[in-house]
């Protein structure tokens, strides 16, 4: 019997290509979850754990014979990550006035920053891969104002509860010797606010949900401008426009009350960088938007508590001599390896007046400083070199170029994030979560270049 299949004049049909669209699901999870992420012990680590199933779609992505499209200026992220990982074979080195150490003793500190770029790099990838109907540009915003909303409210609970902390799910599972690592703590045990002595008597700076109060107010730059689009550009309900200003301004309170003089420049910067793109298109009504909110900051300052908290704290700067010294030191050990760095960081024997001096039961912050821990610009040159930091830069500068032209909301307040990580890298490190904001901007401006938005 001749079956229809098998008549030599019926061509046989040619296969169908299996249909594998990317979920947003991966992503989604990590930004509107974030809080439980948090109070389970799994902030900083979810972004490691998502890369995961996100690595396994684009594969299978790809494998079903779709084209896994790549951001601009991807080839100079590339060789930083080569940088990165050849600094494997420069962690043996003990620069000149380093505690001395083995390649094996820094291999833990090494692994975390690579599989953290490496994680983040995931995301990005698979953020700028989403099709629009599957993860809408709006909903993607919103997500991002959504976090905003939750670091303020966190900056609150620092400022009403300092000492508020607890043992999260995950730090429970942790051997004994893990669990009471510094470091590891940072990451996996949940905690309001970081008290410290900075005014002359113990002042709480607000840290929820994101571990540091130095990486609170570098998230708070990158997610601000996030919200006021959310509100302003991508609805006409009254209640929520209402409910973005109440937000914006209670911000004020945390942010003042943080004492972090590098979100209040780097809130300077955006708010700089938003006006003279306004200004260049003509459109000075907006200019005068902006005039209005300084003067209602300067106003609150003049006439509330939060001015004298402003001026005592530009007046006792007790980290400027402790950053200095790391800044020194991070430049001058750059020279010992100027193209590829030394791997990871390293401490400081003793500190700034002696090198018999370091850290004990009693002064914790007592010498040992870490070279490379005062800002992501310093562990660059030291860890990476004059190659990774020129390629790390490279990659957000092109960026900026880039996309210049996008005059959306969503395009300025992508725009205003990446110079505001520039600002931040001279105080900050990015990793992780400062970095994984600093990706979804740029993933933000790449999906809009991909719509065909007009630039102009």
């Amino acid at each position: 019997m001749t079956t229809l299949a098998s008549h030599p004049s019926v061509e046989a049909a040619p296969p169908r290509r299996p249909v594998h669209r990317l979920r947003a699901w991966p992503l989604t999870g990590i930004l509107l979850l974030y809080p439980l992420w948090w109070a389970l012990g799994l902030g900083v680590l979810i972004f490691f754990l998502a890369a995961v199933p996100m690595l396994w779609a684009l594969v299978r992505h790809r494998a079903a014979g779709h084209v896994v499209k790549l951001p601009p200026g991807f080839v100079l992220w590339l060789m930083f990550l080569a940088v990165v990982a050849f600094g494997l074979f420069t962690l043996g080195a003990d620069p000149a006035g380093t505690v001395p150490g083995t390649a094996q003793s820094r291999l833990v500190p090494f692994a975390f920053r690579l599989g953290g770029y490496t994680a983040l790099t995931v995301l990005l990838v698979y953020a700028g891969n989403i099709e629009r109907r599957v993860l809408t540009q709006e909903r993607l915003v919103r997500l991002l104002g959504w976090l905003f909303v939750i670091t303020v409210a966190g900056g609150l609970l620092g400022m009403a509860a300092p000492r508020f902390e607890f043992t999260a799910p995950f730090e429970l599972l942790l051997p004994g010797h893990m669990r009471h690592d510094a470091f590891v703590q940072s990451m996996v045990h949940p905690t309001a606010a970081q008290v410290m002595n900075l005014l002359g008597g113990e002042a709480p700076r607000p840290g929820a949900p994101w571990g540091y109060t130095n990486t609170w107010g570098n998230n708070v730059c990158l997610l601000a401008g996030w919200l006021a689009v959310a509100a302003f550009a991508f609805t006409r309900r009254r209640w929520v426009k209402v409910f973005a200003v109440a937000t914006l301004l209670v911000s004020l309170v945390p942010i003042v009350y943080s004492l972090n003089r590098g979100l209040w420049i780097g809130l300077a910067a955006m708010a700089v960088y938003v006006a003279v793109r306004l200004a260049l298109r003509g459109k000075f009504a907006a200019l005068g938007l902006i005039a209005v909110a300084a003067v209602t900051v300067a106003v609150a300052l003049a006439v509330t508590p939060l001015g004298d908290v402003v001026n005592a704290r530009v007046e006792h700067g007790k980290s400027n001599g402790v950053r200095m010294y790391t800044t020194q030191k991070a430049i001058d050990g750059m020279w010992e390896s100027p193209f590829i760095g030394f791997g990871s960081t390293r401490n400081t024997i003793g500190g700034r007046n002696s090198i018999a001096v370091g850290e004990s039961a009693n002064c914790a912050r007592c010498g040992n400083f870490t070279i490379g821990g005062g800002g992501q610009l310093w562990q660059l040159l030291y860890a990476h070199g004059l190659l990774g930091t020129a390629t790390y830069l490279g990659f957000f500068l092109f960026g900026l170029w880039r996309f210049r032209r996008d005059a959306t909301p969503m395009g300025l307040a992508g725009g205003a994030a990446l110079v505001s990580s520039f600002t931040a890298m001279l105080w900050y490190n990015s990793l992780v979560t400062p970095l994984a904001l600093t990706f979804l901007a740029y993933a933000v401006l790449w999906r809009n270049q991909q719509r065909g938005i007009s630039q102009s």
